[in-house]
């Protein structure tokens, strides 16, 4: 197997430009107070980003993946995430398993 430079050059770099980035983050954010509503939407990140990436497949692959994706957005908006993706990984598997 050989190892295409141009390849590791880009691995390298988006792997600089994602610790770049979240290291930014953390020193920015030392220099901004954060009030009750910013905190409120900074904790709707997680599920909204979740939402973004699942809706596109859960809506164009069947019956099963868009119930749950409809049951995690449901429980995203009272529990953690972790028990949303659970939730829908929960859904996903017994519609398969019924034939939805």
């Amino acid at each position: 197997m050989t190892l295409d430079p141009h390849t590791l050059l880009a691995i390298v770099t988006m792997a600089a430009a994602t610790i770049l980035t979240r290291l930014g983050g953390l020193v920015l954010i030392q220099f901004v107070t954060i009030g009750p509503k910013q905190k409120r939407a900074l904790e709707a990140i997680p599920p909204a980003v979740l939402m973004a990436v699942i809706a596109p497949t859960a809506l164009v692959t069947g019956p099963a993946e868009t119930l749950a994706a409809l049951a995690t957005a449901l429980v995203a908006m009272r529990l953690p995430l972790l028990a949303a993706v659970a939730t829908g990984v929960m859904v996903v598997a017994l519609a398969r398993m019924f034939g939805a």
